[in-house]
């Protein structure tokens, strides 16, 4: 399964995303993309959303600044200058899990 992917569309904003964590929940595969930009941007979908909705592309697409992150972004940050970062869980065979 490839880990880099590019929305066709921003999700708040930003377009590049890393596959982290894969799930399987009621029976149901789940895949955690985080932002490559940002931590804070993440999000779950599942299997069938990440490899058939035609939303998104595998790998990093090069796209120009205002394509990849957009006025959203700025704007997402903006107003939420003063939360933390939401914790990001790996599992365990995570490529990205590091410990």
């Amino acid at each position: 399964m490839e880990n880099f992917w590019t929305s066709k569309k921003p999700i708040i904003g930003l377009r590049h995303f890393v596959l982290v964590n894969k799930t399987k929940e009621e029976g149901e595969n789940f895949f955690l993309m985080v932002s490559v930009v940002d931590c804070e941007i993440n999000l779950k979908i599942t299997h069938k959303e990440l490899l058939n909705s035609g939303n998104w592309e595998k790998g990093l697409l090069n796209l120009p600044k205002t394509e990849s992150i957009t006025e959203d972004y700025v704007r997402f940050k903006s107003l939420n200058k003063k939360k933390g970062i939401n914790k990001v869980f790996l599992n365990d065979d995570s490529l990205f899990n590091i410990s």
